[in-house]
């Protein structure tokens, strides 16, 4: 077959949600994506798309794609993260493995314009029932180095009780608590596995995509103190795939102060019942299988249940 690769760029943004898609309907995940969420991501301070992006099309369809992000920090290692994906139909032609092939070459000199002299890792990562992805990344050489679940929480089932921390008020979120949201998600994640600090733009951009639902977010304080938040987005695409309104909790966090106090319980208590309010089906987030801080339980204990899991891989570059 005689493949185009080219660049990604947002008049493409139509034929890539295609794609995505398509490649959710077959993996299961269900992670689905509109052609203006893709069209955001062109706004993303952490990428360069005419160096880093590549689409592969076929007679006029995009079959496979590769996107690369930068992190804020190199310490002690600049990790590069990969995303991309075959289109079903056009699995088994070698198309993942030029993807990977090409990502490889294509980090490293974005890595150099950044953190020069520094070591750079590659991160990729795929669901862990995916046989002929795991074992591509393996034959690669590729090593798994983290777990991470995908949660679900049926909001026709009971709720739990919203209790909120004596000196703790939950707070709605306003355009004002930017910079306090941004300031609870870096000191709550900084303890967290391969977490890095989110600048001012990159958060900018996170607050300022079309899935973000201010209503259904909110902040905890105790008096002018910010302790704890939760953002919340809604991703149409779903709803036109599934039929469900699914609250997507993108970020929840507590700074150390707030910890062990009952505040992310009840972030997300408040949440859920808003939701539930709103005509919303069910919640989903994303947690890393080994927390440190025991995310996994905590929403057990407010009803997440495990829908599936992804294996995080890296590979050493230089």
């Amino acid at each position: 077959m005689s493949f185009d690769r080219r660049p990604l760029t947002p008049h493409d943004a139509a034929d890539w949600a295609a794609l995505w898609n398509a490649i959710e309907d077959a993996d299961g995940s269900r992670a689905y994506l509109s052609e203006q969420d893709l069209r955001e991501e062109f706004g993303d301070p952490g990428r360069d798309y005419p160096r880093g992006s590549v689409a592969i099309y076929h007679d006029g369809t995009m079959v496979g794609f590769g996107m690369l992000s930068c992190r804020s920090t190199a310490d002690p290692v600049h990790d590069v993260r990969y995303w991309g994906g075959v289109h079903p139909a056009y699995r088994g032609r070698g198309l993942g493995g030029e993807l990977l092939a090409w990502a490889e070459q294509a980090a490293v000199p974005l890595h150099e314009d950044r953190y020069p002299g520094r070591p750079l890792a590659l991160s990729s990562g795929c669901l862990s029932r995916n046989a002929a992805a795991v074992a591509l990344h393996e034959a690669r050489g590729y090593q798994p180095v983290r777990w991470f679940h995908s949660m679900i929480r049926d909001l026709s089932a009971p709720l739990p009780q919203v209790a909120v921390p004596v000196g703790v008020q939950i707070a709605g979120y306003t355009p004002d608590m930017a910079e306090p949201a941004l300031l609870v998600r870096n000191e709550a994640f900084r303890d967290h596995w391969n977490s890095t600090e989110t600048s001012a733009q990159s958060w900018a951009h996170f607050l300022g995509h079309g899935a973000f639902r201010p209503g259904l977010s909110f902040l905890a304080y105790e008096g002018p103190e910010p302790l704890g938040m939760l953002i919340s987005h809604e991703y149409h695409a779903y709803r036109d795939h599934t039929g469900l309104r699914d609250l997507y909790i993108a970020l929840v966090g507590t700074r150390a102060a707030g910890r062990k106090r009952g505040i992310a319980t009840a972030l997300l208590a408040t949440a859920l019942s808003a939701a539930r309010a709103e005509g919303y089906d069910q919640a989903s987030l994303g947690v890393d299988a080994d927390s440190l801080t025991g995310a996994v339980r905590l929403y057990e204990r407010v009803g997440f249940t495990v829908d599936s899991t992804r294996t995080a891989y890296r590979k050493q570059l230089r």
